[in-house]
């Protein structure tokens, strides 16, 4: 781990901050002002530099919020923490919405001054992380297994030029998995030609995709090359398949038959060296039943079926996702990206997003440009999100006051594998935990039981390991390691509990 870099003038604070940091095995490294860090900034590369910095506001030789904003632009990520008298409390509140951590009002606590410094320290390993997951997949972001099943299924079709039907919810991604197949294919040279079939009227749609020669119509001055012509030697990509008129599906169906297509007011055949992809979130067999889809097109497009999750499906995924929004956000923007806090990604994790991960990124989007601090928090989140907390919220209460069991969502299947109530699931992720464990533990000591304590710890028990182990696929020595427990305890536990796995 990097150092935590200490800037202030008096020796004494640095001295106290230092030996108490050493104390919790942190390394650090301290300057008098602004000056020497920016020189050390300037010699120093990525490797070297510091996990957190801790900087005076006042100091001969330099200001701490200069030293602020000239660390953040080469560093954006790295979290400042600003000390400062009371007198500059005003200032110090500024720099915390220009991009500081946090500030420390002097004189400071030390236990809480280390305890923030913790924190800090928590939110920079975190931002890595982050940032490797990011490099990792740049294309697309997910660690769900739904995902990772898309990314195998994208993997297997690499070397393959096959056409491929993507199915899923709007805004779910379908197009970044048609440009993944497309990068990843023999074709990557080639263009990738995108078209939403659904977002063009009807009677320019297939000049659209076959081009038109001069004349053909009213306004074709000259002639023009189709998508598929574009296309030429790549992929292309027809969204929303559903929605296309049932006379162009017949001339599609001959081009995915013969690999030829003649322009709009064309005597001459062109072939078509092309990869076709299509997606759709509508359902294409009720489409061929209702018969406003071409059956025989149907089964010349279902060739491989890709079906790519809705977001309420890869609830993990939302935390990774809103990070890389936001400071995708903020590049866009030209603004400091923001942070946000872990009640409000919980908030957002329960979301159930019916527009996806578009709406995900509309949100982030949002949240840059109206969020009034650097730090978000769950009261900043957007009008749609906050009412659906507040439903699930009072709805839960309700529940629980009328002593009723809530139905469970599909995000809590493991709890229901071991007997937890609904309702005590749904609270905890609302109320947290141990309130929900009162609750739960309330309803028990109210009846006749007198084993309220081994029920309680033994479903406690349970959910830890089988938690543990499905984070380890199974793996029962690196699952004990992540409890803290020994191997011959947890093959102990598993018997005793009858967990399976």
């Amino acid at each position: 781990m990097k150092p935590i870099w200490i800037v202030d003038d008096d020796q004494s604070i640095r001295f106290v901050l230092e030996k108490a940091l050493l104390r919790e095995g942190l390394s650090t490294r301290s300057f008098t002002n602004p000056r020497e860090v920016l020189a050390a900034l300037a010699t120093e590369d990525g490797s070297e530099g510091p996990q957190v910095l801790v900087s005076d506001i006042r100091m001969p030789g330099g200001s701490g919020l200069d030293l602020l904003t000239q660390v953040k632009q080469q560093l954006p990520a790295l979290p400042v923490i600003i000390m400062t008298a009371f007198s500059d409390l005003d200032s110090a509140v500024s720099a915390f919405q220009n991009g500081a951590f946090e500030y420390l009002p002097k004189p400071f606590d030390l236990p809480k001054a280390i305890e923030l410094i913790r924190r800090a320290l928590e939110e920079s390993q975190r931002e890595e992380v982050a940032e490797e997951l990011m490099a990792a997949t740049p294309e697309m972001l997910g660690q769900a297994p739904a995902m990772q099943d898309v990314f195998r299924a994208i993997g297997r079709l690499s070397q393959s030029n096959v056409t491929v039907m993507i199915t899923g919810e709007s805004g779910s991604g379908k197009e970044l998995v048609a440009r993944a197949l497309h990068k990843h294919s023999p074709r990557a040279n080639g263009p990738f030609v995108a078209i939403n079939t659904a977002a063009i009227p009807k009677d320019l749609l297939e000049s659209e995709l076959f081009g038109h020669e001069r004349g053909a119509f009213t306004g074709a001055q000259t002639s023009r090359r189709g998508r598929f012509e574009q296309a030429e030697g790549g992929t292309l990509f027809l969204d929303e398949i559903g929605d296309m008129p049932f006379d162009l599906q017949t001339r599609l169906l001959r081009v995915l038959s013969d690999g030829h297509f003649y322009r709009v007011g064309g005597h001459t055949s062109v072939k078509a060296n092309v990869r076709v992809i299509a997606a759709t979130h509508q359902d294409l067999e009720q489409r061929v039943k209702e018969g406003v889809f071409r059956e025989d097109l149907y089964h010349r497009l279902n060739v491989i079926r890709l079906r790519l999750p809705a977001l309420r499906e890869r609830r993990e995924d939302v935390q990774v996702l809103t990070k890389h929004f936001l400071l995708q956000s903020a590049q866009q923007l030209g603004v400091e990206p923001k942070r946000i806090s872990e009640q409000a990604l919980e908030i957002l994790g329960h979301f159930n997003f019916p527009g996806n991960v578009r709406q995900l990124e509309n949100i982030c989007h949002w949240l840059t440009v109206m969020a009034p601090a650097q730090m978000i928090e769950a009261k900043d989140l957007p009008p749609e999100v906050l009412s659906h907390n507040n439903s699930v919220n009072a709805s839960t209460q309700g529940a629980i006051a009328a002593g009723e069991f809530i139905p469970l969502s599909e995000s809590t299947p493991l709890a229901a594998a071991i007997g937890i109530s609904p309702a005590l699931v749904n609270l905890g992720a609302h109320a947290g935990w141990e309130s929900a464990l009162e609750v739960e533990a309330l309803q028990l000591l109210g009846t006749d039981r007198q084993d309220v304590w081994d029920v309680l710890t033994k479903r406690f028990e349970s959910l830890l390991i089988q938690a543990a182990l499905a984070t380890t696929r199974g793996r029962r020595i690196e699952a004990a390691v992540k409890l803290g427990i020994g191997r011959n305890t947890i093959t102990r536990k598993i018997q005793e509990l009858h967990i399976e796995g």
